[in-house]
């Protein structure tokens, strides 16, 4: 693999452990901010929400930027965000440090996966994306963890500045060894974006992504604060609790991913009904250690387990409803994970703010959850609706 690549795979290490390591921290950083942890939950929905709309309108507008000049603006922007984001003197600073970072995230994936497409032999271009993302999923199992225990060790602030050298690391790669004469594929416009938002049949699944995917983060947004003060484990025992989570996390992408490969939809009802299961057990195992590290093990699993099919499902759809704009509704697909995240965050913290506290989180991500699956049942029914009349 060339060293591009591997430059590229930091970038996206750097980037998966921004947007999930404040999960580990809110609790240091609302208690240093003096804010409530509800509003320290807004750090998650402002950062999602800047990934959500971030990325398809600034990947438009920079359609014609030359590629190697756009990763490495986009590197020095998600660099000088978490610098901003340690330096941050209060609140409204932090939130706007992560606003920045957030729109290099944004960009960075959209137009990342096609580089490194193009920096290997056309028989490796799948195992060069998968390399690339491979960054994001070890991020989940070591970075984060990692970043939370600098966080709790040395203060949250500690934890972006490592974060910021591992992106300036990433920077100094991408200068270096990112080829210049790089193929730049044919933007997509705002418009387009607008034709896919025009299928319903689209629009029913980026709501079971941001329903389905969104769910779980009603709970992990909170999961910290949830493991110390309704559990009980220290806050050193949280950081190795997160490994093993990140741990689960990764398997069950990739399980996800096998049982999706036939037919995805059917594989979505299976796992969202697992998925809403799981979490409504959680409301009663937390208050126990073992139990909940069971739990935690089966939701980690099934966290990013409906990923790859709601992927491949959009994929499939967009080839039926909108074969011009494949690429386009796979871009949208992937705002409506981060606005997932961003709708779980925000009702997570008003959640904790009301009567109802951290312990009602799980269950009410469990009906988001359910949602989804109703709509995936839905989904289904229009899909068989349509092959009688195709046949």
């Amino acid at each position: 693999m060339p060293l591009a690549l591997f430059a590229l795979t930091i970038a996206a290490y750097a980037i998966g452990t921004t947007e999930f390591v404040i999960v580990g921290l809110l609790p240091t950083v609302a208690s240093d901010l003096g804010i409530t942890l509800p509003l320290a939950g807004l750090i998650v929905s402002v950062y999602a929400l800047g990934v959500t709309f971030g990325a398809p309108i600034l990947t438009a507008l920079t359609g014609r930027i030359d590629r190697k000049s756009l990763l490495v603006s986009l590197m020095v922007l998600f660099t000088l965000g978490n610098i901003l984001a340690a330096l941050s003197p209060s609140y409204e600073v932090l939130l706007l440090a992560r606003v920045l970072a957030a729109f290099a995230h944004g960009v960075f994936f959209s137009v990342g996966s096609t580089i490194a497409a193009d920096l290997v032999p056309e028989d490796r271009r799948a195992s060069a994306i998968a390399m690339m993302f491979m960054g994001l999923t070890v991020a989940i199992v070591t970075g984060v963890p990692l970043g939370t225990w600098i966080g709790q060790s040395f203060g949250w602030r500690a934890t972006f500045w490592a974060v910021a050298l591992i992106g300036l690391i990433a920077l100094i790669g991408v200068a270096l060894f990112l080829p210049r004469a790089l193929r730049k594929a044919a933007p997509a416009t705002l418009m387009d974006q607008l034709r896919v938002l025009g299928s319903g049949r689209l629009l029913i699944v980026y709501a079971m992504t941001a329903l389905g995917y969104g769910g779980t983060f009603v709970t992990f947004t909170f999961l910290t604060a949830i493991l110390q003060d309704v559990t009980g484990f220290s806050a050193g025992n949280v950081s190795l609790i997160l490994v093993l989570y990140g741990l689960a996390i990764a398997v069950g992408n990739i399980v996800g991913g096998r049982l999706a490969n036939q037919n995805p939809a059917r594989a979505l009802v299976v796992l969202f009904v697992l998925q809403a299961l799981v979490l409504v057990l959680f409301s009663f195992t937390m208050i126990s250690p073992v139990l909940t590290l069971i739990t935690l093990v089966a939701l980690g699993f099934l966290q990013f387990a409906n990923v790859p099919g709601l992927q491949l499902y959009v994929v499939q759809l967009a080839i039926v409803h909108r074969p011009a704009a494949v690429d386009v509704a796979s871009a949208l697909n992937i705002a409506a994970f981060n606005l997932g995240i961003a709708l779980g965050a925000w009702l997570g913290g008003v959640v904790v703010e009301s009567p109802l506290g951290l312990s009602a989180t799980p269950w009410i991500g469990a009906l988001l959850v359910a949602a989804a699956m109703l709509l995936t049942l839905w989904s289904v029914r229009l899909d068989q609706r349509r092959l009688p009349r195709a046949a």
